[in-house]
């Protein structure tokens, strides 16, 4: 069967030193392994509806030849049997280390009744249909034994033509002995498995009696009535408070971390803006030194403006030699006409023939008025 082929891929997860749980120890690394398709598509078979076993006797295989291998058709005959309530990964880790026992492995699982459950262990979560499911779901079983029973008997294992008994090796007290597999052990039929710390059925309905009110309310919430989770009327109000409760309370906390987030966010806006504010503090600092400083441009350009007004303000120097009394021009006269006849313009120098230009143009302007007058 193709769970048989891939026990090969899990002898890498048995347990490697006493009392590991199948777990590596510690700086201990799994190899990796390649990649290959070995689920199964159908569930294990009920013992019950198999076909018969063939006419040969049933010869117990011993341990040193198990170990070595069996042929192909004759595999060694693993028994393993439990309650399996709540199946989980405990159930299922027993189980892979029964199956990766021998390089050639069948491995048979016994499932006790309700009815015998209860009288010698206690009360169940799962019936027993569902337990019988779901062990024979579980990828390691390759045979289901239903209603077995709570102390192995020579002519069971005959039946089912069983080689070893695999089970933690803790003794089992229970129906009256110390150890219900202690003739198996004497037999030399016992192959000891190691428990999964943990985890375990009576961890799980603790954690779910502990926190009872939690699951409750949980069921509330998903449809479920308070009569089929046996709540009372009072409890059922009691709980839908609590629910109400908690959602206040859960909004109060993400208004407060919105609030903390929106807080922390302008306090990064804040930095940033202080950052910016002090870079152009900065500029603004360095562009007005270097404008008004003491060798700022606002200085040169007083002292160039200054320069300017000083040019333009002072008089010109005067030159060297100063012209004569005939090369000085003479300043003009002006006279009234009435004047004219007793005291004439005197003429300009002959030299300056501007001046004499002039002079003309005054005694024609004189000769004007006179006639003018006379009219």
């Amino acid at each position: 069967m193709e769970a048989q082929s891939s026990s090969g891929l899990l002898v890498s997860r048995k347990r490697r030193r006493d009392g590991s749980n199948g777990e590596p120890e510690d700086g201990e690394r799994l190899g990796k392994v390649p990649r290959c398709t070995v689920g199964l598509r159908h569930p294990a078979p009920f013992a019950d509806e198999l076909m018969p076993a063939d006419a040969k006797p049933y010869e117990r295989v011993g341990m040193e030849e198990a170990k070595r291998g069996t042929p192909p058709d004759r595999p060694v005959r693993v028994y393993a049997d439990g309650i399996f309530d709540v199946f989980h990964s405990g159930h299922a880790r027993a189980l892979m280390q029964a199956k990766c026992l021998f390089p050639n492995t069948h491995l048979i699982v016994g499932v006790c009744s309700d009815a015998l459950t209860h009288k010698y262990k206690g009360f169940t979560v799962m019936n027993e249909d569902e337990r019988y499911d779901a062990v024979r779901h579980c990828r390691y079983v390759d045979e289901v034994v239903r209603n077995a029973p709570w102390t192995l008997t020579p002519e069971f294992l005959a039946k089912h033509r069983i080689d070893f008994v695999a089970h933690d090796d803790i003794p089992y007290s229970s129906a009256g002995s110390d150890d219900v597999y202690k003739h198996i052990k004497e037999a030399g039929m016992f192959a000891p498995t190691q428990r999964t710390e943990g985890i375990s059925t009576s961890d799980i309905i603790t954690r779910i009696v502990r926190d009872y009110d939690v699951y409750v309310r949980r069921n509330l919430q998903r449809g479920y009535t308070a009569k089929e989770l046996n709540v009372s009327y009072i409890n059922e109000k009691k709980y839908h408070l609590q629910e109400r409760v908690d959602k206040v309370k859960k909004k109060v906390r993400d208004v407060e971390e919105k609030s903390k987030e929106f807080v922390q966010k302008v306090e990064e806006k804040s930095i940033d803006l202080i950052q910016k504010w002090e870079e152009k503090s900065r500029e603004f600092i360095g562009n007005f030194l270097q404008m008004f400083g003491p060798e700022g441009a606002l200085k040169h350009m007083l002292k160039e403006g200054k320069g300017r007004m000083l040019q333009a303000i002072s008089p010109r120097q005067s030159p060297n030699s100063s012209p004569t009394r005939e090369e000085r021009s003479p300043s003009p006269t002006f006279r009234l006409p009435f004047f004219s006849k007793t005291s004439p313009p005197p003429s300009p120098p002959p030299h300056h023939s501007g001046a004499r230009e002039l002079s003309r143009d005054a005694e024609d302007q004189r000769d004007d008025c006179r006639r003018r007058a006379e009219q």
